[in-house]
């Protein structure tokens, strides 16, 4: 467990001290007036306090990623906790904290318009489909895993509380509500998913549609609480289990001896799944996700002082890489053996591991609570995808919505469409959210540098992580099947050629422009007041 504290401590510290580096780079003015209030709707753009916004951001952008992805990434051992760390602090918190300030800066304006205007017309384009794509894939992707969860808790729940079992064993109840040993009102466990996926859906529409403090403001914290619960009742799990002579789990059983001198080498079992670059594929949200990038704008809207942005922006992502290492940690010390994760995983895919291990850990009552803590995250974030992705294609044909009718415009045909989506297999659809979950992210980054080097601001903040997500991105892309199915040298090779194109063309494209952000950036403040 120090290993994982280690790690923390490192998350902890790059907030309090990186976080610095990257808002002095930026160069915040705490008298310039936020689109909060120059732009106030009363739908999509008004002001929140920096707590509320930080912890509605953090619940936005943490959804079955910093869960799924870690317990995935766990099969490739110890490695995964040390991307979450670097990834978090170098990539990750410095995307979401460019991402939602350039939105500050620029009028509350999406991932899309920004990509435009720093990067160009053509970039627009490319990201409007894309991050609408990446939106519709993370509102349905996000269907699907909470209404598996809530469907096996009503199950162990009504098993354990209609008396229809006598056990009282919290692992025992669930074993037989698997087996199919309980029905709920008549219903089998594949009814109740299929009920609360249309419950999920339901909120999500209301979500989308209702201004952001009537539903998401105020039932937020409630989620807030439980996803606190979860954390810190994870951890004490995973400790006392530790220590617990009694209790045999110990944190490195996982990985069968594995070595720090072997963190780079495939095992046996993953020979087809090699780390680069599928760990930096399998682990993003957590470490780096797209996704963020059209989360950040959401909060960039109701963001009262630019002063705010460090914390709400670039803390909310250590807030999610801390749950990242939690569910790391959890995955390389629940299960005896390497192989017996990966058959866990199979069996019932990363919510097997969650419900298990939570149940294992803290009872069922206890456990029930941390599963509802993990179930809000994923429901949090695909509320705001749907919403989102409304705003991003509002943005693009610039239709207002402050009208109801207006929002029902896009919204409808949205949801149609993201019903049919829903009906594709869910391991296609997460290959594919995978590979555009990541690639938004590198355009975001390769936008915040250009931003930066444009303006004779310290870049290689931003160039570095972007031309190390490229690559990723590119050899994944070369590399597998949802791509060009090439040999893997090979797709390496191409990865790195291609990610040198894009350096060479950055710095032969974009022109520096000096200073003159600085007199577009003007302080509005007296302007405002004059408007008064």
């Amino acid at each position: 467990m120090l290993w994982f504290f280690f790690c923390v401590a490192m998350l902890l510290l790059g907030y309090f001290g990186y976080s610095r580096v990257i808002e002095k780079i930026f160069v915040v003015n705490p008298n310039r007036v936020t689109p909060a209030y120059t732009m106030n709707d009363g739908v999509d753009y008004m002001p929140m306090s920096k707590t509320k916004i930080w912890l509605i951001q953090l619940l936005n952008i943490a959804g079955t990623g910093p869960i799924f992805g870690p317990i995935l990434g766990a099969l490739y051992g110890p490695v995964a906790m040390l991307w979450i760390v670097v990834g978090c602090i170098f990539a990750g918190a410095v995307h979401d904290y460019f991402c939602g300030m350039l939105s500050v800066r620029n009028g509350g304006a999406s991932m899309p318009n920004l990509a435009g205007k720093y990067l160009g017309r053509p970039v627009k384009a490319f990201i409007n489909i894309l991050a609408v794509v990446l939106l519709l894939l993370v509102g349905v992707v996000f269907v699907a895993s909470p209404a598996q969860l809530m469907g096996t808790i009503t199950m162990d729940v009504f098993g354990a509380a209609s008396g229809s079992i006598s056990i009282s064993n919290a692992e025992e109840i669930h074993q037989v509500a698997e087996a199919g040993g309980i029905t709920v009102w008549g219903m089998d466990k594949a009814t109740v998913i299929s009920v609360w996926t249309g419950i999920i859906f339901i909120y999500y529409i209301l979500a989308t549609l209702l201004p952001v403090d009537k539903i998401i403001g105020r039932i937020y914290p409630f989620f807030g609480a439980l996803l606190l619960f979860m954390s810190v009742g994870m951890v004490y799990g995973l400790v006392s289990a530790d220590l617990s002579s009694a209790d045999p789990i110990s944190f490195y059983r996982s990985v069968d001896g594995m070595s720090f001198e072997k963190f780079f080498q495939n095992f046996e079992t993953r020979a087809d799944l090699p780390l680069w670059p599928l760990l930096f594929l399998t682990i993003s949200c957590g470490a780096l996700s797209g996704f963020h990038a059209t989360q950040s704008p959401l909060m960039a809207r109701c963001t009262e002082n630019e002063k705010e942005a460090r914390f709400i922006f670039y803390g909310a992502m250590i807030g999610e890489g801390v749950i990242a290492l939690v569910w790391c940690a959890v995955g390389l010390s629940f299960y005896d053996s390497l192989p017996d994760l990966l058959a866990a995983i199979k069996a019932g895919s990363p919510s097997k591991v969650v419900y298990d291990s939570s149940i294992h850990f803290l009872g069922l009552v206890g456990g029930i609570f941390a599963v509802l803590g993990v179930v809000v995250l994923p429901i949090t974030s695909g509320d705001t995808a749907f919403r989102a992705a409304r705003l991003v294609i509002a943005e693009f044909f610039h239709l207002e919505q402050k009208t109801l009718a207006k929002r029902l415009i896009i919204a409808v045909p949205l949801f149609v469409v993201g019903y049919i989506v829903s009906k594709v297999d869910f391991s296609i659809l997460w290959r594919y959210f995978t590979w555009a979950n990541q690639t938004t992210a590198m355009v975001m980054l390769w936008t915040a540098a250009a931003y930066l080097y444009r303006y004779n601001k310290f870049h290689w903040v931003c160039t570095i992580p972007a031309a190390f997500i490229s690559t990723v991105c590119f050899t994944y892309l070369a590399y597998n099947k949802i791509g060009f199915g090439l040999d893997y040298q090979l797709s390496v090779y191409i990865g790195f050629g291609l990610t040198a194109l894009c350096l060479v063309l950055f710095f032969t494209l974009l022109k520096p422009l000096g200073d003159r952000d600085e007199e577009a950036y003007v302080d509005n403040a007296k302007q405002y007041a004059d408007s008064k």
